[in-house]
């Protein structure tokens, strides 16, 4: 697996809404474990496993308080 962020490309062509919009989403989940923050995109926004787990990893990097 590459680094999270190479999964961007895909995500906002796959998704519509720039990775800026999700990692948002994410920051509003402060507090929330990895794989809950995962399903809250899976089933709340209809994104696959491997975009939602690679946007989750990518924040929590950048988010080291969270």
């Amino acid at each position: 697996m590459g680094s999270p962020s190479s999964y961007f490309p895909s995500i906002e062509a796959k998704y519509g809404k720039p990775v800026d919009h999700w990692l948002k989403l994410l920051k509003g989940m402060k507090g929330m474990r990895h794989m809950d923050m995962v399903a809250a995109l899976k089933t709340g926004h209809g994104m696959g496993h491997g975009h939602a787990n690679a946007l989750v990893a990518h924040f929590k990097a950048e988010n080291k308080d969270v």
